[in-house]
């Protein structure tokens, strides 16, 4: 059973060298795009890789500890997380540094659409895809984030991160075992940091291929409203949006959660939406699919936490 947030925090002893901050409790809504779910037992922001490395180090390995970045691509169930919940800081994590001629050493922290303009500062091409994407790097490596034909693996040269046990590694390439939206590094490992290769490119040629990316996601994406990004993975041969869309879900609400209409592989928070609300409809969506075409769809929005009692959402409705 679940304990509460003072109570897990009392259980961690005498955490005086901890230089990050440390909240039980914590209602974790504010810190995802989509403005809905529960409270995490206890939230701790590390002031930088040693520290966090240190507080793992105390921390009983019997409390379980998940990551959240930027928020963009999570849907935070209502009953909360238990355990520990890290969220690393722009201020310890959040820098973007040129080393050599065609590499950029970048925080885990680091938007990826900064990622995108320092490439372009530093006259280097590979990165614009990551304009149009709204989440951070440290979750771009753990889903090998891509758009527009490209793809995180593409320029990942090595990733420095911090085990369970709060020990420091670096990953190479091949370590990270990229696939379609995946990577098969070990799933308690916490990036910190990452150095990615470009190209030597002409500055006036990346800010044209960065435009497009903006113009497509300004005209073809709800990006102004309380989203979590794609929600379905595409399933090899076809586009998740257009399965949706046959399914007649373009439009579908449930509460305060909906299929967009602009965009049907966007599913956005339009009021009070609460996390069983989005995923309720997710669920929906995947389970019409699945009855019109012979298609599972695979979630590609991250979903954490507990649900509230007696109000789980079974995959695909049960089907």
């Amino acid at each position: 059973m679940a304990m509460g947030g003072a109570e897990l925090l009392a259980r961690l002893g005498d955490l005086s060298g901890i230089r990050g901050h440390l909240e039980a409790d914590r209602g974790l809504k504010e810190l995802v795009w989509f403005r809905a779910g529960g409270a995490a037992e206890v939230l701790f922001q590390p002031a930088d890789e040693s520290d966090l490395a240190g507080f793992l180090r105390l921390l009983p390995a019997d409390v379980p500890v998940l990551v959240v970045g930027l928020g963009s691509n999570l849907l935070i169930r209502d009953g909360g997380v238990p355990g520990v919940v890290i969220r690393l800081s722009a201020r310890g994590f959040g820098q973007v540094e040129r080393i050599g001629e065609t590499r950029l050493k970048v925080g885990a922290a680091v938007p990826d659409k900064r990622v995108a303009s320092a490439a372009l500062e530093a006259g280097l091409s590979g990165f614009a895809f990551y304009h149009g994407i709204p989440g951070g790097i440290g979750g771009a490596l753990r889903m090998n984030a891509g758009a527009h034909g490209s793809e995180t693996r593409q320029r990942v040269v090595e990733v420095r991160a911090v085990t369970r046990a709060g020990e420091t590694v670096t990953l190479s390439l091949d370590d990270m075992g990229y696939a379609y939206r995946h990577s098969s590094a070990p799933e308690d490992l916490i990036f910190t940091s990452a150095i990615l290769e470009g190209v030597p490119e002409d500055p006036d040629a990346i800010r044209r291929d960065m435009d497009a990316v903006a113009e497509h996601r300004e005209k073809a994406q709800p990006i102004r409203s309380r989203t979590g990004g794609s929600t379905f993975k595409n399933p090899d041969g076809h586009s998740a949006w257009k399965l949706v869309d046959a399914a007649g879900c373009r439009g579908l609400t449930i509460g305060d959660a909906q299929v967009s209409e602009m965009h049907c592989n966007f599913l956005i928070n339009t009021g009070a939406a609460t996390g069983h609300d989005l995923e309720l409809l997710g669920e929906t969506v995947r389970a019409r699919v699945l009855q019109t075409t012979g298609i599972r769809l695979e979630w590609e929005i991250k979903r954490l936490g507990r649900f509230e009692d007696g109000r789980a959402v079974e995959p695909f409705l049960g089907l």
